[in-house]
């Protein structure tokens, strides 16, 4: 299961953060995914300052599409310090 924090900017376009994923080797950035760019690393704080928790049916599409590829998305609403610990964790092993 991956814990999946959905978000959409003013534009409309969607984001989902995963944030137990580390995406680099600091573990500071977490791995998303869009529509358009697909998989890319994120700075989840950045990205929670600058967009509002997406609704259902705000995020419908990327979560079919996600799930499509492989995901298996449980939404959450916060990324969490608990979150961030699991990212660092994961670099610890790399």
């Amino acid at each position: 299961m991956d814990k999946t924090v959905f978000r959409v900017y003013r534009d409309g376009e969607v984001i989902a953060l995963f944030p137990q994923i580390a995406a680099q080797v600091g573990g500071y950035l977490c791995e998303s995914y869009m529509h358009v760019g697909q998989h890319g690393a994120a700075d989840p704080l950045m990205v929670v300052m600058r967009t509002k928790l997406a609704v259902p049916a705000e995020y419908r599409e990327l979560l079919a599409e996600l799930e499509q590829i492989g995901y298996n998305p449980v939404v959450g609403k916060k990324c969490t310090y608990k979150d961030f610990q699991i990212r660092q964790e994961q670099v610890e092993t790399w």
